[in-house]
């Protein structure tokens, strides 16, 4: 088969007295994907075709009248989706499509994919006993590849956002509280991993945040840190990936605390560098494995787990450690939009949504501080 140009067109009579203008839009999953134009007259098309060059030029696709959703999909995630998300979310992304969207809504032409079908499939998807948060999951994905298809103008209105995902109820977070938080810390005190679970438990870091920490990164004499990389397992193996968002990039003053652990850590490093030898793996991160290679989170977990159980504590996610952070600075008064920039939040409904919990205490603590502001006693 001859592979045809992108944008090149040809025209043809049809034998029920009309003409036709084949448009090629190029290669899809290997299939040639094209556009058809039609008119009265040779003329007409060819002006037809023209006015779809120039378009394509300008960087306007026309929806082409084979183009399947699933098509359309393939060309987002590669086009699209592999150049803007983290590795770790494009493999998520990935997977949504081929499991999830393809096979119900692949070989439905895009330009009559229709707000009922999409509908029809988190229904399905609900009753075949996928979680609400999954199927919201699969709109998510669906919604934001056609808002790109509302962009190239490739369809006139994003279908999936006409369409209402499950309910999700948000699950129930378990910080620790101020004396638990304590006791863990003495209960880790001396541990390899101290400075690992302080800086945590006091700045909110995510683990893959704090593994992907160097010590290029750290400021012991200036009290900061600054989160610039993470470390995620993408495809069975570690990769250091960009931060989470914009707004994941940040400085964070860090208090004393965790400044002693980080001191107190490195010489425990260089000890370890110095028994390793020609088997060290030099890579400037704060946390590695005693032989300089990035810690794996899964390990990690399994060590907090052990740890808690040492401090006499109910078993919890690591992330909860970024919960208590930030339930602990709310508490304490620090204010919103500090601890949103603290935690590398895009929004601070956020951070106010995920910390309902303290908000109440808040509420009456400035509600007894207006009482002695006004109060004559």
């Amino acid at each position: 088969m001859t592979r045809r140009a992108p944008h090149e067109g040809t025209i043809r009579h049809r034998s029920d007295r009309r003409w036709e203008a084949l448009l090629h839009l190029g290669y899809v999953g290997g299939k040639r994907v094209r556009k058809s134009l039609y008119g009265k007259t040779r003329r007409e098309v060819q002006q037809k075709l023209v006015v779809a060059q120039r378009d394509l030029q300008r960087g306007i696709t026309p929806t082409g009248d084979r183009l399947t959703t699933g098509q359309f999909l393939d060309r987002w995630l590669e086009d699209v989706a592999k150049a803007t998300v983290r590795p770790r979310t494009y493999v998520s992304y990935e997977q949504t499509v081929r499991l999830h969207l393809k096979p119900t809504l692949g070989r439905i032409v895009l330009s009559r994919l229709r707000p009922q079908q999409v509908q029809a499939l988190l229904n399905a998807k609900l009753a075949s006993g996928l979680s609400p948060r999954s199927v919201g999951i699969v709109h998510a994905v669906l919604r934001t590849a056609l808002n790109q298809g509302v962009q190239w103008d490739m369809v006139p209105r994003n279908v999936a956002a006409l369409v209402q995902p499950p309910r999700v109820t948000r699950a129930e977070i378990s910080p620790l509280t101020p004396e638990q938080a304590r006791d863990f810390l003495d209960a880790v005190r001396g541990d390899r991993l101290e400075a690992l679970y302080s800086v945590g438990l006091a700045l909110g870091l995510r683990q893959g945040e704090i593994l992907g920490l160097r010590w290029a990164d750290v400021d012991l004499e200036g009290g900061t840190i600054r989160v610039t990389q993470a470390l995620q397992r993408v495809n069975g193996r570690l990769d250091f990936v960009e931060p989470k968002s914009l707004s994941s990039r940040r400085t964070i003053p860090m208090p004393a605390t965790v400044a002693r652990a980080l001191r107190a850590h490195r010489p425990w490093q260089l000890e370890e560098r110095l028994a390793a030898g020609a088997r060290w793996r030099e890579s400037d991160l704060v946390f590695t494995t005693s032989l300089g290679t990035p810690l794996d989170s899964r390990n990690i977990t399994r060590r907090f787990q052990v740890a808690l159980e040492r401090a006499g504590l109910p078993r919890l996610r690591f992330h909860d450690l970024r919960h208590t952070a930030a339930s602990l600075m709310l508490a304490q008064g620090v204010p919103a939009r500090v601890v949103m920039e603290t935690l590398g939040h895009s929004q601070i409904s956020l951070t106010m949504n995920t910390y309902s919990h303290v908000v109440p205490a808040l509420q009456r603590e400035a509600a007894d501080r207006m009482e002695a502001i006004l109060s004559n006693h």
